[in-house]
């Protein structure tokens, strides 16, 4: 019994630490109040020494693994989810091997106090760390798909801080890096593309490679139509106040109907709910008395 809660209690300390290296290395970075967003922090130098001794850890574990199938796609999944590390590949495997090793001890330790055999507890092991093995993977895609989100929401108050760049007289460089700075605050995450996009362009890399990347970094398909439609007027030279007009009057409409299609189908949604959970405790309140009054008299009349 003390070796059984000795390894369980071994295993929720692994569990823990897995799980703090997690959320504390493989996050965007936060922009501070009254700084410029930093869209390139590539490494992790300035990580405190736990986590830092966390992250050597889980990238030696990837960097042990077999090369991955689709690194590429992994990539930029996790650049999608705002992770640029040039080791972010390596640190995710790790993780992934991590918490399949933990989960998978943990199921066989769980069957083993359940007085299971061993065929089970090796069962037990393996679909822990089957499970294990690809929880990072939904966990990733939900992050990716949460931050996509939020890039799309910061858009609409990204072109109307372009548009007035623009009229004002600005070249595009110097309109993106200023709209990084107006939304460093409220939009953190589309400030910090930007200002990525911005040092894209200020190196060799031609604006429609680097409005390409930005794209693809983003993931959105507002963000992709937006990147094309910078290209598009770089390419024909047309005006560009007005086409970033049309495109924020575009996109309002365009959220303003997915709120409106949203709140339509809650009508629908509502329907199961009702149906099952509170119709029946309705009927319950409202015809249960009058049934148990109805089998009292009955049973008075049969007893008579």
């Amino acid at each position: 019994m003390t070796a059984g809660l000795l390894i369980g209690l071994f295993l929720l300390i692994t569990a823990a630490v897995t799980a703090a290296g997690y959320v504390f290395v493989l996050r965007p970075l936060r922009v501070e109040s009254g700084q410029l967003p930093d869209a390139i922090a590539l490494d992790q130098q300035d990580l405190p020494a736990a986590q830092a001794a966390v992250v050597d850890l889980f990238r030696l574990i990837g960097e042990a693994m077999p090369n991955h199938g689709n690194q590429t796609e992994l990539r930029r999944q996790l650049m999608m989810a705002g992770f640029r590390w040039p080791s972010a590949v390596s640190i995710f495997l790790g993780i992934k091997v991590a918490v399949a090793l933990v989960l998978g001890i943990a199921l066989a330790w769980a069957a083993m106090v359940g007085r299971a055999d061993f065929g089970a507890s090796g069962l037990a092991a393996l679909c822990g760390m089957g499970a294990g093995y690809l929880l990072p993977d939904r966990i990733l895609d939900k992050i990716a798909w949460r931050r996509m989100n939020q890039l799309r929401r910061g858009l609409p108050a990204a072109l109307d801080l372009m548009v007035l760049g623009v009229e004002a007289g600005q070249g595009l460089d110097a309109t993106i890096l200023d709209t990084s700075r107006g939304l460093r605050v409220s939009q953190p995450e589309l400030a910090s593309e930007f200002t990525q996009l911005h040092l894209e362009m200020r190196t060799n890399t031609s604006r429609g490679e680097a409005l390409r990347n930005f794209a693809l970094r983003c993931g959105d398909m507002e963000l992709k139509k937006f990147a094309n439609l910078l290209i598009d007027t770089d390419r024909f030279g047309t005006s560009l106040g007005p086409a970033l007009k049309t495109h924020a009057r575009y996109l309002r409409i365009r959220f303003r109907q997915t709120a409106q299609e949203k709140a339509r189908k809650v009508g629908v949604k509502l329907i199961f709910p009702v149906f099952f959970l509170i119709f029946p405790s309705v009927l319950l309140v409202t015809l249960g008395p009058a049934v148990i009054m109805l089998m009292g008299q009955l049973k008075n009349l049969m007893n008579i």
